[in-house]
């Protein structure tokens, strides 16, 4: 049961995001992504901190051991993204950041081929994260899979946007998309069969994992919320992501008092 659990969480947080993106407007996707980092933002800060390490260090693990895996997964995640092979862009022409002209079409490269492989690694590590958690707790793997899925609509809203800039149609992005998507789910089943026989290993697991979500939020999601903007943008920017913090915290407290 277990593993269903995982192939329909990591579905839905590959695939689902893909088609939300694709039923958009590029005009709406444009107005939406900036909201839609801040939302991210708060969720995966929310499920980090206050879910998954929590859940690791009251695992009785030795604290320096934790503590050393978060340092490894943050420099793992650091070099990924130096080799682009951990994609998380949310930018596009004409959103503000001043990347000029054709920056979309370079970015695409020859067939999009760049995005699509940066976008199938980060897929699959969503993926074993997605199975790390499952296997944790079910409800943490659900609130796992939520964050992911929020964090997912804004990067493939941004991806499918550079697609469509350098000449992809909206058919043939959203099938390179979907197909970069499923990676997630070969991703969580594999996580599934090689971290099940060692359940000591979890909650190094699980600190590995938080490592990704703060290094996405701070690396990417927060230095682009840092502009200078009117009081009311900036109150617009701090509700989206309490709202995303608040999602996390409604979220685990539901699907734990359901399990009980």
């Amino acid at each position: 049961m277990t593993l269903l659990y995982i192939v329909l969480a990591t579905a839905a947080s590959g695939l689902l995001s893909v088609l939300v993106a694709a039923s958009l407007t590029r005009a709406v996707l444009g107005r939406l992504v900036k909201h839609l980092v801040s939302l991210s933002a708060g969720v995966l800060l929310g499920t980090a901190l206050l879910h998954m390490l929590p859940e690791a260090f009251e695992s009785g693990a030795d604290p320096h051991t934790l503590f050393a895996a978060l340092l490894g997964g943050l420099l793992f995640f650091w070099l990924l993204q130096k080799a682009e092979l951990y994609r998380h862009d949310h930018h596009h022409e004409g959103d503000g950041h001043g990347h000029g002209d054709h920056f979309d079409a370079r970015r695409a490269g020859r067939g999009g081929l760049t995005v699509l492989l940066g976008d199938s690694v980060h897929n699959s590590c969503d993926g074993g994260i997605v199975a790390a958690a499952f296997l944790v707790d079910p409800a943490l793997g659900a609130v796992t899979a939520l964050a992911i899925l929020a964090h997912k609509i804004p990067q493939e809203a941004g991806d499918y946007i550079v697609l469509l800039n350098a000449g992809f149609s909206r058919s043939r992005a959203l099938l390179f998309n979907a197909v970069a998507g499923l990676a997630a789910v070969a991703g969580g089943v594999a996580g599934y069969f090689l971290v099940g026989p060692w359940k000591a290993m979890l909650p190094y697991l699980l600190v590995i994992a938080s490592s990704s979500f703060i290094y996405v939020a701070v690396s990417d999601l927060l230095p682009r919320l840092q502009q200078r903007l009117s009081w009311r943008e900036t109150l617009a920017q701090m509700a989206w992501l309490a709202g995303g913090l608040a999602i996390v915290a409604l979220a685990m407290v539901g699907l734990r008092d359901a399990g009980h």
